[in-house]
């Protein structure tokens, strides 16, 4: 897709992705029954813990949520180790759990052609194996173009390579997510994430963001708002403290939902308004939690979503 193209199918794109809300400043808001998101478990946060994905899977059940987000390496070590696939996703669909997301680190955003090429491929690896168990989304973080020393690509070239991501997916059944990640050198910003989706020109471009990683990266939370919920399927929940700079906090220090400093009401509050129907996955790399029984921890996230959710609009009706 040439830029000049891009420019011209962003702008229609830009509708939907980037829109004001149809709740105008003077208009009646909606009260929390308006707000009724699904819950999902991604995996990282039991990480530490070495679970198996069936292990995963029936934790995530037992604990009351309503879906999980695996990782592509493990759904592949479990295919590799001779499990079936349709009978992984036959024990998702048992036990009433949708596969909300999945997580890959393909490097379809790098500058070298022959590494991303193999990125793309990888990329559709882990999509086929996410549409085998049910799953129709994945995670597109700029894996590979993260580090302090990756070159800070053109946003244009971005949108390129997404709209290459988002075609290939579209023929799997699959829609890549652009990822938001704080610390990196690419993407770090929710304005860079939602630039590069609306320059794709692609229809099922779409934003995946986070708590932590949008006040890792800087951006102001207001800027959800201008987003239509339609292109938010996932939204990573999660907290952080403010009693260090910003700029040194790193995964670890992500904490449950309510523990940290993190605006929640307010950010709740914009997903109602801008029509989020999607779901939250709670995503913690916290190396204290992996040190606690896994049924704890998911439990203890489980509920802390929840109460955020609850207090967000406990005064509003």
């Amino acid at each position: 897709m040439k830029r000049r193209d891009l420019l011209t199918t962003g702008t229609a794109l830009a509708a939907s992705l980037c829109t004001v809300r149809t709740s105008s400043a003077g208009a009646e808001k909606g009260n929390s029954s308006d707000f009724t998101p699904r819950y999902c478990l991604n995996s990282g946060t039991i990480r530490g813990q070495g679970l198996s994905l069936v292990e995963e899977i029936e934790l995530a059940a037992a604990t009351g949520y309503d879906g999980i987000e695996p990782w592509t390496r493990d759904i592949q070590k479990y295919k590799d180790d001779g499990g079936s696939l349709p009978d992984l996703k036959k024990r998702l669909e048992d036990h009433g759990l949708r596969v909300e997301s999945a997580i890959g680190f393909a490097n379809w955003i790098v500058d070298d052609e022959a590494q991303r090429a193999q990125g793309l491929e990888d990329a559709k690896r882990d999509m086929e194996l996410v549409k085998a168990i049910g799953g129709t989304r994945i995670a597109a973080p700029p894996a590979g173009a993260s580090g302090p020393d990756s070159p800070k690509l053109d946003l244009f070239t971005v949108a390129e390579r997404y709209a290459a991501l988002l075609e290939a997916g579209a023929n799997i059944g699959v829609t890549p997510q652009i990822e938001v990640w704080g610390p990196s050198k690419n993407l770090s910003r929710l304005g860079e994430a939602v630039f590069a989706a609306v320059e794709s020109g692609h229809p099922d471009a779409c934003v995946l963001p986070d708590v932590y990683h949008v006040y890792r990266g800087g951006s102001e939370f207001e800027g959800l708002g201008l987003i239509s919920g339609t292109a938010l399927h996932c939204f990573h929940m999660n907290d952080y403290p403010t009693d260090r700079p910003r700029e040194t906090l790193s995964d670890a220090d992500r904490v449950y939902p309510g523990d940290g400093n993190a605006p929640l009401t307010k950010i709740l509050h914009i997903l109602r308004d801008i029509g989020f129907n999607g779901a939250l996955s709670l995503e913690l790399f916290n190396r204290d939690y992996w040190k606690q029984p896994a049924e704890d921890v998911a439990r203890t996230g489980l509920a802390k979503m929840r109460n955020a959710v609850t207090d967000a609009f406990a005064s509003s009706g």
